[in-house]
């Protein structure tokens, strides 16, 4: 998003009011959190993922159309398509016909009854594929919420326009672009179940399909906090990241959110995507103006953007992006306190954080932001944070080393002041985690610490 510090359409969303878990708004809880107590940590933590990604998991639920393979990256494909449908594009105004064939996952009930929830995929589409993923919840009155459209997705954008879907509610919760939120959370009410469905699409009469490896959602019940506790620190370690600048790409495609302006998620997913391998093709960066520099990073906002969104911020969607890459794997979540960033970079596994702030509230940042994604790349020996930030003149400038104690609050509170004096929402800790297909034994072992499998 952009570095000006003005209302994005993610300020709409109000941030949870609701009692802190026990234990987890504790200085002394946060401060002694250490990777060994991962037992501990994820008792008291406000967040549940879960995910559907093995060959056993595909076979669960209700499936019409669709077919398990199994495989070492096992997954969920058109088997028979279940009918046909028409699909009006409402961002070019076309009208296709399409194949479709769905599955839908077995209730999940959540160990933290959720005020928001987010929905994140891994897939391969060819050109003539796309899928939806949808959620329907139940309350913890015991009554369901919609079918709540959170994605309608496609690797490209020859077929359909990648899109969220706006004016969804039920008059108790409603969806803000990629988030489903319970509208009044001070109320008690609560998300404490949910389905999730998959639509695969593809052209009649072809044998076309896409691929789906992963499909979940993060629900969570953050606690309503300006201020968030302190952790100690307890690592001192830099992974050598490459390093890209959004700001000089300003003025290049407009279309795309404005240009690289406001391409701080997109920038930051191709920073980490590179940093595990990935790699794109001359073929695949062929339409990007040669005379361009990091031609990449314009690739990558053009991957992410939300066409109803009108930007590159979407959080599932660049989560999806990095997915298009072999072998990588990409989950939205929400993280307690440094002390997990520090337990997922000691297994080598950086992150991408999103945090809203003024200019006096990080010191060196030199601007302020209603919403900006930066990764984090290590610690310092005081532990200090060590970002790359794409809000920065140039790939050089792009490391900052950012006060430890600012940034671990800007990035975890869910309440803020602006520039106006408003009371506005943060993030409450969200960040997208990028890894591989088949993790090692320890990045298995620090996913499943800040509760990722």
């Amino acid at each position: 998003m952009s570095r000006a510090e003005l209302p994005s359409r993610r300020t709409l969303l109000a941030a949870a009011v609701v009692t802190a878990v026990a234990g987890s708004a504790s200085p002394a809880s946060a401060a002694t959190a250490t990777a060994t107590a991962d037992a501990g940590r994820a008792a008291a933590r406000p967040v549940d993922n879960r995910a559907w990604t093995s060959y056993s998991d595909w076979r669960t639920g209700g499936a019409d159309g669709t077919r398990a393979v199994a495989g070492a990256r096992p997954g969920l494909v058109i088997a028979k398509p279940a009918g046909t449908t028409h699909y009006t594009d409402p961002h070019t105004g076309t009208t296709a016909a399409w194949e479709y064939a769905t599955w839908t996952s077995p209730v999940h009930r959540l160990a933290v009854p959720a005020t928001e929830a987010i929905a994140s995929w891994n897939a391969h589409t060819l050109d003539g594929t796309w899928l939806q993923v949808e959620l329907k919840g139940t309350y913890s009155d015991g009554t369901d919420t919609p079918w709540y459209v959170m994605g309608r997705w496609a690797a490209g954008d020859r077929d359909i326009r990648r899109t969220s879907v706006d004016d969804q509610g039920d008059g108790r919760s409603s969806v803000w672009t990629d988030t489903l939120a319970v509208d009044t959370p001070a109320s008690g009410l609560r998300i404490a179940s949910y389905r999730l469905r998959l639509t695969l699409y593809r052209r009649p009469g072809t044998a076309l399909t896409p691929t789906v490896w992963r499909v979940g959602a993060m629900g969570s019940d953050v606690p309503d906090r300006f201020t968030v506790p302190a952790s100690r620190p307890r690592l001192a370690r830099e992974l050598i990241v490459p390093r890209y600048s959004q700001e000089i790409h300003k003025g290049r495609y407009p279309e795309y959110d404005n240009g690289g302006e406001a391409w701080c998620s997109p920038t930051s997913s191709q920073m980490i995507i590179e940093y595990w391998g990935g790699r794109l093709t001359a073929e695949q960066l062929a339409w990007v103006d040669p005379s361009y520099t990091d031609p990449q990073v314009c690739h990558a906002a053009r991957s992410t953007y939300d066409h109803q969104y009108a930007g590159c911020g979407n959080w599932p969607f660049n989560a999806a992006y990095a997915a298009t890459f072999a072998d990588l794997q990409g989950v939205v979540t929400r993280l307690g306190s440094l002390a997990d960033l520090e337990t997922l970079i000691a297994a080598g596994i950086p992150a991408i954080t999103s945090q809203s702030f003024l200019a006096e509230e990080l010191t060196g940042a030199g601007y302020g932001t209603s919403g900006h994604l930066m990764t984090v790349i290590g610690f310092t020996a005081d532990g200090d944070v060590i970002a790359n930030d794409p809000a920065s003149p140039s790939n050089e400038a792009v490391r900052r080393v950012y006060r430890r104690r600012e940034w671990e609050n800007i990035w975890l509170r869910t309440k803020r002041y602006n520039a106006s004096g408003k009371v506005v929402s943060g993030t409450g800790g969200v960040c997208y985690l990028y890894f591989p297909a088949r993790p090692t034994p320890s990045q298995r072992k620090a996913l499943a610490a800040v509760g990722v499998r």
